[in-house]
């Protein structure tokens, strides 16, 4: 009987998994290289006021790649989260799926509202003054002409992070609106897009968007995001693009 093991879950050391996260990036890269020279394939980065292209020859820059896009992501999904968490701080009964973000965000999910949105936004212009030599000496950009021009580019990674919520706010909104007048069944998501959605549209309660028993609200709500965090960063580029001018300073 001494010699008996109890049976446990196998858990994974923070070690254990830091090693797989390196080799699947890695391994993502190599599937990059081979793959991406024959197909005349240029991976890009989008970071919402620069679009970074890297040449798919070279391994190190498409390793580079490999691990600036998967940090992107992470930095965005974090972003999201937090902004939720921070929407329903005042609902007094969570659903489920709140408490799981919550749950999943751990001592962060306590932290003052600001500081939730403020820290990625601190840590995506960190990763920008972290990576830029990398970044100019694998040529995808250019060496910028003083540290003024690097803390611009900085602050504006930071701000696209906002920019990302295009993707996010309109599609809760227009599934709230859905939602209101079509019944879907005591389900936790569907609690959390509505107990969300009245949250994001407390702004707005006070103008009259209703129509008898039509509310407009959700609708005008994802117009205005789409309008703030779309059309008006696009029309502003435009119009600088005609002048020869840039928002991404050189």
């Amino acid at each position: 009987m001494g010699t008996l093991k109890k049976t446990e879950p196998a858990r994974f050391k923070g070690s254990q998994f830091l090693a797989g996260l390196v080799l699947l990036l890695l391994l993502r890269a190599f599937v990059y290289w081979e793959l991406g020279s024959p197909v005349d394939w240029t991976p890009k980065l989008n970071l919402g006021f620069i679009v970074l292209a890297f040449r798919s020859q070279a391994f190190t820059t498409v390793a580079l790649y490999s691990l600036l896009s998967y940090l992107r992501f992470h930095v965005i999904f974090y972003f999201w989260l937090l902004l939720l968490t921070v929407a329903n701080r005042s609902t007094a009964m969570p659903d489920p799926i709140t408490k799981l973000v919550r749950l999943h965000l751990g001592r962060i999910a306590r932290w003052p509202g600001v500081a939730q949105l403020l820290i990625p936004c601190l840590l995506a212009a960190g990763l920008w003054f972290a990576f830029h030599f990398l970044l100019v000496h694998s040529g995808v950009t250019a060496r910028v002409n003083s540290p003024a021009h690097l803390a611009g580019q900085a602050c504006l990674i930071a701000t696209a992070l906002w920019l990302s919520l295009k993707y996010l706010l309109p599609l809760l909104l227009m599934l709230h609106l859905i939602n209101s007048y079509v019944f879907f069944g005591n389900n936790p998501f569907w609690d959390f897009v509505s107990s969300t959605s009245r949250a994001l549209l407390l702004p707005l309660g006070r103008l009259p968007l209703r129509v008898g028993r039509l509310d407009l609200t959700p609708l005008v709500g994802a117009l205005l995001v789409l309008l703030l965090l779309h059309w008006l960063p696009n029309f502003a580029a435009g119009q600088l693009a005609r002048r020869n001018l840039t928002m991404w300073p050189q």
